[in-house]
């Protein structure tokens, strides 16, 4: 983008920015610009040949291969994880939904009652408890801390985390998300691993870019607010990372589905707006209460654009099954 047109172009984006803390902007405003940043998004990763794209893509697994596990957010920007408990009960709404998703890992896994399970950043323990209800023979180990430090515990404890013991299975839901250099991680995930275990890995992802969650200008908020040292991989991406386990097999989910859930806690959230003021009040300040509800509410709509885009063919879901090498 040229000087002459950058200049206007960041002015609007601030003018945006403004009245989106402000709760000036439309659904369908910030549905439209969501929309055109993901097109943008699109153009800056494309390249004209499959050779330069290639390349783009082995650059990125090199620039991984040379970070450590987790790039350490000391500064106090994940504010994702802030938020209590309560707030994310409100939203919970896709019981069945999600049990079908969590037995589907269990199958994709392989698993047995009787197997000794690790679930590596459990986040609220969905999957823990779902295995040691469904499969009463299992003994179920979460790595996890708190709910409120999610951010912190994979960022930083679970790359420097050391583990006596080993595992039939392991399970990483949403955690690879969260991490860089997927080479060192996944050895230290096989020295959890028994000799005939597995590993069973979901991320989102696009279906042929990989790229950093960066704040470098005006438009990254969600970044900046959101997902501060973040990555989003390809669907292809940990193919190149067969290091110390080999894949078994690969499965990709259309994005619409993560859509339709974004959609569903949208909803849930503007339902019970009146339980919802209070917890952003407790968390954010009065004085910053409007602005975190907007953030929260932006956030939803833009995961649920990112995720419908193209008919969910763009940006969507893969899961992995390694074995140990």
């Amino acid at each position: 983008m040229s000087n002459l047109v950058q200049v206007p172009y960041d002015a609007t984006v601030k003018l945006m920015l403004v009245s989106l803390q402000r709760n000036l902007l439309p659904d369908a405003v910030i549905r439209r610009l969501t929309r055109l940043l993901l097109a943008g998004r699109l153009r800056s990763c494309f390249k004209p040949t499959a050779q330069q794209q290639l390349q783009d893509l082995l650059g990125f697994v090199q620039s991984l291969r040379e970070m450590p596990i987790a790039v350490k957010t000391e500064d106090a920007k994940a504010q994702h994880y802030e938020l209590p408990t309560s707030f994310f009960k409100l939203l919970s709404s896709l019981e069945d939904a999600e049990e079908a998703m969590l037995q589907l890992y269990c199958e994709k896994s392989q698993l047995q009652d009787g197997h000794t399970v690790l679930d590596v950043g459990c986040g609220w323990g969905s999957l823990s408890i779902y295995i040691a209800q469904k499969y009463s023979n299992c003994k179920v180990t979460g790595i996890c801390n708190s709910v409120t430090q999610k951010a912190h515990i994979e960022d930083q404890y679970i790359s420097t985390f050391e583990m006596e013991g080993s595992y039939d299975r392991i399970f990483s839901i949403e955690m690879f998300e969260h991490m860089k250099n997927y080479k060192d991680l996944l050895k230290k995930i096989s020295n959890w691993m028994k000799t005939d275990g597995f590993l069973f890995v979901h991320y989102f992802c696009h279906k042929t870019y990989a790229y950093h969650f960066e704040d470098v200008s005006e438009e990254d908020w969600i970044t900046r607010y959101f997902f501060s040292g973040g990555t989003m991989p390809s669907a292809n991406l940990l193919l190149y990372f067969q290091d110390d386990v080999s894949v078994v097999h690969q499965w990709l989910l259309n994005g619409k589905h993560y859509a339709q859930t974004s959609e569903e806690w949208l909803k849930r959230m503007d339902e019970n707006i009146t339980s919802v003021k209070p917890i952003m009040e407790s968390t954010y300040g009065k004085d910053s209460a409007v602005k975190w509800t907007v953030y929260w509410r932006t956030f939803f709509i833009s995961v649920a654009e990112l995720f419908g885009y193209n008919n969910g063919e763009e940006w969507m879901v893969a899961h992995y099954l390694f074995k140990k090498k």
